[in-house]
């Protein structure tokens, strides 16, 4: 397969005059043409991420055809899926996922080869677009356009929360892209993306303000999630005297943070993801890729599986879409070039390659959504700057205290590795603000790229874009802003375990005979050997106690014999 390239400017101009809508005063743009209310292939006429849709093809995952990837496969049962074939990123099997990506970044010379991943969860095989009707039974099309009936997905029996009256009065009438199958007659939607999200133009220029910061735009009006959606442009090559800048055809790099669950004490952290793509003739997003690392040991009680998705079922899902259950957050790096956002998604799919092979696994203290994505990029050479743990010299002291008090060694070590974790690899909302603080005070300034892939990402960088993105109403509690810091969890949660809102879920049994035989053995935690060493010391001690406490029984002895 050629090597995606950047679209020539005959090709981009015309994009470009296909963007009928700007955004205003950070508002979202309206799309004024007429919507097809006939359901079309998912990937037909479109992108992928950075790929064009027929790098792919549209299977079910228990397909008999698709020996690429059979362990990505497993994961995804009877659902729809797109797999790339031969030309798809590979992995090396007996390398660990970053020195994989090390490896393949020297025999690259670091430039993307222009190979997708090797499979994408779609979903669904269809999409239809249209005005969802006031009782969410029809899409509506204009002229002469039939309505098409519509059913939504069921929920799922686990889904605590769903579609409800007043899902219906948010989206009725709003423009819509579902994506779902059609059956006889009827289009079953699986998703609802509000089609008004599109940016066909950079949103006004607002730097950030004396008083302002990425925390505090995210911590806004208690994280936003009843607000509407905005965006707004931080910083933008040439300053307000720049011309505008049209975004059909633009390669962008963006970063997610989603925000704290308003029904669940354990996800106060909120969660981060990685999105790559292009922006289509209308200003549209919904098709970006959404790397999600997720825990691929349990099942989710929505649906949610560690996958590359498009943009509009990660959010919109009516089961598993973030949109659903909190409010989120995208700092989108607008670029003149793909090379940066290819090379990550090159790099990234080596990683999930592993990830699915179970070389290493999920762990909420480090190697967990934050902590994959930002290790990838420094990987990469960005030096995104490290803030070291939370508190080092209280990990030490956690290990035994909580080892003792829950009579449990492994709450001890969770203790540990908390507290001894790298920030920006725990806390999604410390990766999404350091990478957004060092995008705008070091990689636009003329002396702050250092490596290759931040001479480049400084180079291509047209425009940082700040977009909040509501929750959608429903039955669920609305969330708001997820924390910096442990001190500000504890803070959230109930003082007492006892009294937390948990969700059970259940375990995910990887089959042994689909494990990677080659595989190094994981690095353990720091908890681990931290563990090594309490022990030895607690072992000197004893020995020196029990020595000390022998020679004092010696001299005792020895002045009684005299």
């Amino acid at each position: 397969m050629p090597q995606p390239r950047r679209l020539p400017h005959s090709a981009r101009l015309a994009l470009t005059m296909g963007a009928t809508f700007y955004l205003i005063s950070a508002s979202p743009a309206t799309c004024a043409e007429p919507v097809a209310v006939q359901p079309r292939d998912a990937l037909t006429a479109s992108f992928m991420g950075l790929y064009p849709g027929t790098d792919f093809r549209v299977t079910r995952a228990d397909c008999n055809d698709c020996p690429e990837a059979p362990q990505a496969l497993w994961y995804f049962g009877d659902d729809t899926v797109a797999v790339a074939g031969k030309n798809a990123v590979g992995s090396t099997p007996h390398l660990r996922a970053q020195d994989d990506v090390r490896a393949w970044l020297a025999a690259t010379s670091a430039k993307a080869q222009g190979k997708p991943p090797q499979l994408l969860w779609i979903g669904s095989p269809q999409v239809a677009e249209g005005r969802l009707a006031a009782d969410a039974a029809s899409l509506l099309g204009t002229g002469a356009d039939a309505a098409l009936p519509v059913a939504l997905a069921a929920r799922l029996a686990s889904n605590r929360s769903y579609f409800d009256a007043s899902s219906k009065a948010y989206f009725a009438g709003s423009g819509i892209k579902a994506r779902g199958v059609l059956k006889d007659g009827t289009f079953h939607a699986r998703t609802l993306w509000p089609k008004d999200y599109a940016l066909s133009a950079l949103p006004v220029l607002a730097p950030l303000k004396n008083g302002e910061s990425i925390e505090s735009l995210v911590r806004a009006n208690g994280g936003g999630a009843r607000d509407p959606f905005a965006a707004r442009t931080l910083w933008r090559r040439g300053g307000a005297v720049a011309a505008d800048v049209p975004l059909a055809g633009k390669p962008a790099l963006a970063f997610i943070l989603n925000g704290a669950q308003g029904d669940d004490d354990e996800a106060h952290g909120g969660h981060f993801a990685v999105a790559t793509g292009r922006f289509d003739p209308h200003g549209g997003w919904d098709n970006w890729l959404v790397n999600n690392f997720y825990n691929l040991g349990s099942v989710s009680e929505k649906g949610i599986i560690a996958s590359s998705l498009p943009m509009d079922a990660y959010m919109a899902d009516l089961n598993s879409g973030q949109s659903w259950y909190r409010p989120s957050y995208m700092l989108v790096a607008v670029m003149k070039d793909q090379r940066v956002p290819a090379l990550y998604q090159e790099a990234i799919s080596r990683v999930f390659n592993h990830f699915y092979s179970q070389d290493f696994h999920y762990r909420h203290a480090g190697t967990n959504c934050a902590g994959i994505n930002v290790e990838t990029l420094r990987t990469l050479g960005w030096g995104i700057p490290r803030l070291g743990g939370e508190s080092p010299l209280k990990a030490a002291v956690a290990l035994p205290f909580m080892a003792l008090k829950e009579v449990s060694l492994a709450s001890g070590q969770s203790a540990y590795d908390y507290l001894k974790t790298e920030r920006t690899e725990l806390l999604p909302f410390v990766a999404f603000n350091t990478i957004g603080e060092d995008l705008l005070n070091r990689l636009t300034t003329k002396d702050g790229p250092r490596g290759a892939i931040e001479a480049q990402l400084a180079d291509d960088l047209e425009a940082i874009v700040f977009v909040r993105i509501p929750q959608f109403p429903s039955s669920r509690a609305f969330g708001s802003d997820p924390v910096m810091s442990l001190s500000e969890y504890q803070k959230r949660a109930p003082a007492d375990r006892a009294d937390w809102k948990i969700i059970p879920v259940g375990p995910r049994e990887f089959p042994a005979s689909m494990k990677n035989p080659l595989a190094p053995k994981e690095k353990r935690p720091q908890s681990v050997t931290a563990t090594y060493i309490l022990a030895a010391g607690v072992l000197c001690l004893s020995g020196g106690v029990a020595m000390a406490w022998r020679r004092r029984r010696q001299k005792v002895c020895s002045r009684t014999d005299n």
